[in-house]
């Protein structure tokens, strides 16, 4: 043919073939040819393709001596140069029996394989290598064993052989009539594919029995593979017989349909969604792409696998709302109307929303505001943001991201998945069907993240003013404006939040509940919503005000009015028994008494006085998520030798304020305790216990508790019973201040504690606790030890 490209081709000389099939005498050394990703056997011939020019110098010299080199795997195939390093320790001898030189330079050779050999040290390097040899012939011992694993080799080669195309059939024949099976081991592992580790394991094993172990294994797990695979093939053709029957029908009833003047019900779906893209008031750059999807829809046949993806695409795309939203009721007198008759004070929220009414009166297009309601469980967070969404006159929408761990939750997922879907955001604004609605992000200070992504970076997006106006969810891959949203996102902590997201949010604290306040939400709200809830009528029940005190007071210890209303609402379920089973004689009073008998025993006791009445004992407050607490500070002291031992699960940080305390004492023991005489803590250990034992505590703010229950116990002089304590403690007795005052001072309030002992750098944060909030409660502030001491101690 012309322009074929003409190969020169060298056959070995008779004598030369004579010797390969002689198996001549190997001799003391042999040029090294290194192979990649190949392995080569004896007794089987190696077509071997050689580019190298070392490699092509090596085979230029063999032919003009006996013909006979080593060939070696290398151990990496990606090595271009190997060296002797680089190469296996075990190879095959072999003798070229035929050449071709290819026009560009290369080489084409043919190789028998002659015998296993063993690498010795290496003679030369340059310009190919050269190594000392040594053979290793096969270890075959006849055996029953033997026979049993060589006919099993055969069969299932045989097996195998049948099945794979790549195999030629007259392999079967040639298996069939090996009779020795190392030369049997051979052929099966030069043919089959398999991966150069497992072909060099089998090369180097000696041991034939071993090797046709090996080998059957090996040719199990092909087999194995190989019925898989026809059986995937043989339902992949079915799917394509299948898929082409369905084909021809609908052409055919395509047809039928022309003939009866029907319309085609591909091209009716299309004409479906071309009106709701047109109804749907897409934006320029959404409109485009709605119009490429539905493009393509139209080329594509209904069997398609891309049809449903891209109908699903464009259904969603028509059913966001682009270009709806909702008219903001701008009355300032309405707005505080809806608020105030849904919530009892919140007054700094309330006059937030006020404000950003008041913007928005005056400058339309300010952006929506992105709130974080931060606060103890129960306090009303939740429900503040349906109030602020009838008060604007806008839709509601609530998520939910607590225990979110996937970034896809916020962003989507792309539409190459299967099963993609858009992400939080963009399902809630379909569902709210406007595209400014108030967006209750619920519990985000408990999101997580993992190998899926961080779903609180991908909220940094969607929360701050300056990019949500372009977000870009991950299925549509488009950009919607998030700008004329208003986020409200709650939390019970704020230390979980990440300090770049929590910068994004306006932070907004929401303090528990006084007595008086839980008095005045129970009246009107809880009360009404259980007596409606347990199908009772007004007119069949009434609460006293002493059985609302007596529900807060003995029943409930939290900062919201979660359990108050649970607790009201087991009263009313009482009392529907009675009116169903007519026992019940015109309108159930609640007193004090009566929602004792129906409650049960007491389960909240202020325990303040009883602990406090020996010396060693002090009142601490503590801050929780769940609202402030009291915290006792429990000292003792025993024979011994100045040990101090500390309980109660403690932190490090608050172990550390106990041993700052105790060494504060010890250092003015005889400020605080004239009487005693000589070292008194030389003769006595100190144990520090803080109850409750199975609650976890930390923080520094117990440091003046611990420091007045210390000296309590040196002097002997009980602290006040009346008197709670906080503020964190240094060595030389400076009172440090503190966080959660607020919280605090009403853990205090609900104790029926009187006076609290505070830092005095906290005077400005009492200012800001409104008067109503704080009772008849008492503040004594404080710089330095010596004062806690004076105010604490009786």
């Amino acid at each position: 043919m012309e322009g074929a490209p003409v190969l020169e081709v060298v056959d070995a000389p008779l004598d030369a073939e004579d010797a390969i099939r002689a198996n001549q005498p190997l001799p003391d050394a042999l040029p090294i040819l290194p192979l990649r990703d190949t392995v080569t056997f004896p007794e089987t011939l190696a077509p071997l393709a050689v580019a190298q020019e070392r490699s092509i110098h090596l085979v230029d010299d063999v032919l003009g001596t006996n013909r006979m080199l080593a060939m070696v795997t290398a151990r990496d195939p990606e090595n271009e140069v190997p060296g002797p390093e680089d190469l296996y320790g075990v190879g095959v001898v072999g003798a070229v029996a035929r050449m071709m030189k290819a026009p560009d330079g290369s080489l084409r050779i043919l190789v028998q394989g002659m015998q296993r050999v063993q690498l010795g040290d290496f003679v030369a390097e340059q310009p190919y290598m050269v190594a000392r040899i040594s053979a290793l012939p096969d270890v075959i011992e006849p055996s029953p064993e033997l026979e049993a694993l060589n006919r099993n080799v055969q069969r299932t080669f045989l097996e195998i052989v049948e099945q794979i195309p790549y195999l030629p059939e007259e392999l079967q024949l040639a298996v069939a009539n090996i009779e020795d099976p190392a030369a049997l081991a051979h052929l099966i592992a030069g043919a089959l594919r398999i991966g150069t580790e497992e072909k060099q394991k089998l090369l180097e094993e000696v041991d034939v029995a071993k090797r046709l172990r090996h080998l059957s294994r090996i040719l199990a797990r092909e087999l194995e593979v190989v019925q898989l695979g026809s059986q995937i093939q043989s339902q992949v053709q079915s799917e394509i017989d299948k898929g082409q029957r369905e084909f021809f029908l609908r052409q055919q009833l395509k047809a039928i349909q022309e003939e009866l003047g029907e319309e085609d019900e591909q091209l009716a779906e299309a004409n479906e969604l071309r009106e709701k893209i047109e109804a749907a008031e897409l934006p320029e750059h959404a409109l485009k792409a709605a119009e490429r999807e539905l493009s393509r829809l139209e080329k594509l046949p209904p069997a398609a696998a891309e049809h449903g993806v891209i109908r699903t695409y464009l259904e969603w795309l028509t059913e966001l709302p682009w270009s709806k939203e909702t008219e903001d009721d701008l009355d300032l007198g309405h707005a505080r109307e809806v608020l105030d008759a849904d919530h009892y004070d919140l007054e700094k929220i309330k006059d937030r929303i006020l404000e950003y009414l008041a913007v928005r009166k005056l400058n339309p297009e300010s952006p929506g505001p992105i709130l974080c309601f931060v606060g103890p469980p129960g306090v009303g967070k939740t429900s503040l943001g349906k109030s602020i969404a009838k008060a604007l006159g806008r839709e509601f929408e609530r998520i939910s991201v607590g225990g979110v761990r996937d970034e896809a939750e916020i962003r989507g997922h792309r539409r190459t998945y299967i099963g993609a879907m858009p992400g939080t955001i963009v399902r809630a604004l379909r569902d709210a069907g406007s595209r400014n609605p108030v967006f209750m992000i619920d519990e985000i200070d408990k999101m997580g993240a993992d190998f899926r992504g961080d779903p609180a970076s991908a909220m940094l997006e969607v929360l701050d003013p300056a990019q949500n106006d372009s977000f870009r969810d991950h299925y549509l891959d488009l950009e919607f404006d998030l700008s004329d949203v208003v986020f409200i996102a709650t939390a019970n902590v704020l230390d979980t939040i990440p300090g770049p997201l929590l910068d994004r949010m306006e932070t907004i604290e929401l303090a528990g509940y006084t007595l008086e306040e839980k008095r005045h939400i129970a009246r009107r709200y809880l009360v009404r919503r259980q007596i409606e809830a347990n199908g009772l009528k007004p007119s069949q029940i009434e609460f006293a005000d002493a059985a609302l005190t007596a529900i807060v007071e003995e029943y409930t210890r939290e900062a919201g009015v979660r359990s108050l209303e649970r607790q009201i609402g087991a009263v009313c379920r009482k009392v529907a028994r009675e009116v169903a089973e007519g026992k019940a004689k015109g309108k159930v009073r609640i007193s004090g008494k009566k929602a004792r008998e129906l409650l049960g025993r007491r389960r909240v006791f202020a325990e303040q006085r009883r602990r406090t009445k020996d010396p060693g004992v002090a009142t601490g407050l503590a801050w929780t998520p769940a609202g402030g607490d009291v915290l006792f500070i429990e000292a003792t002291a025993m024979p011994g030798s100045g040990k101090l031992t500390i309980t109660g699960q403690l932190g490090e940080v608050m172990k550390e304020s106990a041993q700052a305390a105790l060494s504060y004492v010890r250092g003015h023991c005889g400020e605080i305790a004239p009487k005693v005489e000589g070292d008194w803590f030389a003769g006595h250990d100190v144990h520090v216990h803080v109850p409750a034992g199975a609650v976890p505590k930390d923080g520094p703010s117990a440091g003046v508790a611990m420091t007045v229950a210390l000296s309590s116990l040196v002097s002997g002089r009980p602290v006040r019973n009346d008197v709670a304590m906080t503020g964190e403690v240094t060595l030389t007795g400076q009172v440090l201040p503190i966080g959660g005052l607020k919280e605090k001072s009403l853990a205090a309030q609900r104790a029926g504690i009187g006076k609290v002992i505070v830092p005095g750098r906290n005077e400005g944060d009492v200012a800001e606790i409104p008067e109503h909030e704080l009772g008849d409660l008492e503040f004594v502030f404080v710089d330095e030890v010596s004062q806690a001491l004076d105010a604490a101690l009786s």
